[in-house]
């Protein structure tokens, strides 16, 4: 029997045409050419809702929960659901819906490095392929999928590598969990982390700041006269940042700003290894919070979903701390 599955639109490159003089830009069309696409129909029942129609840097943290809540609602009269999503904002879309969402039922993620004018676009095999793995047995309670190039993915790992490659969509630190093979869907293996904080709204008032060398606090002043709740730092190496950042960090301590330190590399964990004025054990013991693998967006997104629930920082920093 074939399985019901539910493709949600969002927008992004695989929902565009180039139109002269304007470039590259949304279609309207791409809903009812998914409801027309023979290959789906051999596979599954398909049903298409349009959530939106917009470029990916368009879509916002809150258009995510309510994306969130959308899939958790429209999923009980389905077996699974493919959302397709602009490549730009994908992996921080995913990661919010990893965290958020009730359901069991595979959830896939899919887009296109090609518009739908370009030659060897990649949308439509990137669908199929979605499509395919939302319908197997398998992805059942693997937490939000993403799929792209014939892989699947962890949406807890997985990045966009490079700005036009049809196979930028990669886990640099701990590899796909699977592919899709023309017979069938095979799993590698299994996300151990599917960490789920359930709330249904977010506290959008967080900052990343990236870390460059000789750089002051200048940034971090300005997020604390903004009454910012928490700010991740993308810092080098091993969680380890200039010195001269220091007095700012210490004066948002005292406002009992959230202060997470991640690592701009693009694999590895910060840890508390050095402890000179900036190093990363230093850190720890003034009160910054090491926030492992996760890099700076997904943290930043993190930390919104815990704003959301908690609503102070001290449970925030009790739940990243103690990971409760």
């Amino acid at each position: 029997m074939k399985k019901k599955i539910l493709i949600i639109t969002t927008g992004g490159t695989i929902a565009m045409k180039h139109n002269s003089p304007f470039g590259v830009i949304p279609n309207d069309e791409f809903a009812l050419q998914l409801k027309r696409f023979p290959k789906l129909d051999e596979i599954a029942k398909i049903d298409v809702y349009e959530f939106s129609n917009i470029p990916s840097p368009f879509m916002t943290p809150n258009k995510m929960v309510e994306l969130s809540k959308t899939v958790d609602k429209k999923i009980k009269n389905f077996d699974g659901i493919v959302i397709t999503h602009g490549t730009d904002t994908l992996e921080e879309t995913a990661y919010l819906l990893n965290l958020t969402l009730k359901t069991t039922k595979p959830v896939v993620f899919t887009a296109a490095m090609r518009s739908g004018s370009e030659l060897g676009l990649d949308g439509p095999r990137n669908i199929v392929g979605a499509v395919r793995v939302a319908g197997a047995q398998r992805s059942k309670g693997r937490g939000v999928l993403v799929v792209m190039n014939d892989e699947i993915d962890s949406a807890q790992d997985v990045v966009k590598t490079d700005s036009g490659k049809t196979d930028s969509f990669m886990s640099p630190s701990l590899g796909l969990l699977g592919i899709i093979d023309p017979d069938r869907v095979i799993y590698y293996r299994k996300s151990e982390i599917l960490e789920k904080i359930y709330t249904k709204k977010i506290d959008t008032n967080i900052e990343l700041i990236k870390c460059a060398s000789g750089m002051d606090g200048k940034f971090i002043d300005t997020a604390i006269a903004k009454s910012t709740k928490a700010i991740v730092l993308e810092a080098f190496g091993r969680g380890n940042i200039p010195k001269t950042m220091l007095p700012a960090i210490d004066r948002a301590l005292k406002k009992n700003i959230v202060i997470v330190i991640v690592s701009r590399t693009q694999t590895g964990r910060v840890i508390p290894e050095y402890g000179y004025e900036g190093g990363g054990l230093f850190l720890q013991k003034k009160g910054i919070i090491l926030g492992g693998n996760l890099d700076g967006s997904k943290m930043r997104i993190k930390l919104m979903v815990l704003f959301g629930k908690y609503g102070n920082a001290n449970d925030v920093k009790k739940h990243l701390i103690e990971g409760k």
